[in-house]
């Protein structure tokens, strides 16, 4: 089974929860890190490990942001990383599936599953500083979720007073993920 490296730069998961029961707010995470085993012609015999530092979050308000990084929310300082470790998938079509493992946030881990589409691989060149590593083989993948923020500990709201909540309970998320097929010379990424 293949082994492959997500491209930190090129590689990002965004969240979206509902606000004062109107609108979404967006934020993001930048310099995600973790490998796969993955073939395409076997993907169900494949698993992943992702890992985001939650202290990268950013939703381009700081203010916001840092009240998101406090004990109301994800708690970086107690709790600084998020991990996805993905153990079973299944075909759901030609480049559809669902794979599932255990997510972690705040220490506390639940079963999730995630719908992937496979948007396929390439061979690219791959600098580091003046050094060329290519070709690579890299391939992408979109993922996308929902999870309740209850369920990992994160409670935080307040209540509005016509009724309704500030923060809403479930979380959209949507990864973007390239990764690179290992090669000789080339786990400086992982």
């Amino acid at each position: 089974m293949a082994k492959w490296v997500f491209e930190p730069g090129h590689t990002s998961a965004e969240f979206r929860v509902r606000h004062m029961m109107v609108t979404y707010v967006r934020g993001h995470f930048k310099d995600i890190h973790g490998t796969m085993e993955f073939e395409p012609d076997n993907p169900t015999a494949g698993s992943l490990e992702a890992r985001i530092e939650a202290a990268k979050l950013w939703t381009g308000e700081p203010n916001r942001d840092a009240h998101l990084k406090s004990a109301d929310f994800l708690d970086v300082q107690k709790h600084g990383q998020i991990v996805f470790r993905g153990t079973k998938a299944r075909r759901m079509g030609c480049n559809q599936f669902r794979v599932g493992g255990d997510l972690t946030i705040r220490g506390v881990s639940r079963e999730v599953w995630l719908d992937v589409e496979y948007l396929g691989q390439w061979d690219t060149p791959f600098w580091v500083g003046e050094k060329d590593f290519g070709p690579v083989t890299r391939a992408g993948f979109v993922a996308t979720t929902v999870i309740n923020r209850h369920d990992f500990g994160v409670s935080w709201s307040a209540a509005l007073d016509h009724g309704g909540i500030v923060v809403g309970d479930d979380v959209f998320i949507t990864i973007d993920a390239e990764a690179i097929r290992e090669k000789e010379g080339l786990s400086l990424l992982s």
